[in-house]
């Protein structure tokens, strides 16, 4: 039984995941700043339009925030072993665009000194952008060490059995393809890097690879090609003289 490959996020893709973490909560701060701004407003009874200016930044921040833990997640993936570690990194996005909202949306609707209109537009806005900032930042596939390991090793088997039991794939450094054959359509001419699938999905820190279709078509009409035909049924032959009774 062939030994199972395991998927290692390298050295360079966890150094830019780190980076895109620490900005998407340079995002997620900003976005809580603007909060305490649009809830210090909200206390000194200020117009509606400052609120509804302070939400739709505050929203923009958290989808930013969200978007860039997103990405850092796909290239440097959380174990699902550990169950609570691997929710709170999967899902902190939904976590942060909820609390960059909820204060304000609650005091929106307690605060006695609003009018009536004006609790109705600000908190409806404000509803509105929780749910859009809750969703955006919720990972409904998220991605794990474990998920990426069973991709790469199932898209190994299906490599080998179009190439001749060869693991050997090429790749550029744009797009989540793969390719059996060098001169493919869709990489010649361009820079290219060869080694197995699981070189391929870590070196270019993507995530979620998968083999370009115009190399899988080729490989099944190469394959189709060489497969030696199928012996013809035996039939009587009509020439054969009947033997006399």
């Amino acid at each position: 039984m062939p030994e199972k490959k395991q998927f290692v996020a390298t050295d360079e893709a966890k150094g830019q995941a780190k980076q895109l973490r620490l900005f998407a909560m340079l995002a997620w701060l900003l976005a809580i700043a603007g909060e305490v701004f649009a809830i210090l407003k909200l206390i000194h009874n200020e117009t509606l339009t400052w609120l509804i200016v302070a939400i739709v930044v505050i929203l923009a921040l958290s989808i930013t925030g969200s978007l860039l833990w997103k990405r850092a997640n796909r290239l440097d993936p959380a174990s699902e072993k550990d169950k609570a570690r691997f929710f709170i990194q999967s899902q902190l996005g939904a976590i942060m665009g909820v609390l960059s909202f909820l204060p304000l949306v609650v005091l929106i609707f307690t605060n006695k000194n609003l009018d009536g209109k004006t609790k109705g537009i600000a908190g409806a806005v404000g509803v509105v952008a929780l749910l859009i900032a809750g969703i955006t930042g919720t990972d409904f596939n998220p991605p794990s060490v474990e998920k990426y390991t069973d991709q790469i090793n199932a898209q190994t088997d299906s490599i080998k059995t179009l190439n001749n039991g060869l693991d050997l794939v090429y790749w550029t450094n744009q797009g989540n393809k793969y390719h059996l054959y060098p001169d493919c359509q869709a990489i010649k001419g361009r820079e290219q890097h060869e080694g197995s699938v699981k070189d391929a999905w870590e070196a270019r820190k993507i995530g979620d690879s998968e083999l370009c279709l115009f190399c899988k078509k080729r490989a099944q009409k190469h394959q189709a090609e060489a497969a030696p035909a199928l012996p013809e049924a035996a039939q009587p032959n009509a020439e054969e003289p009947v033997a006399a009774h």
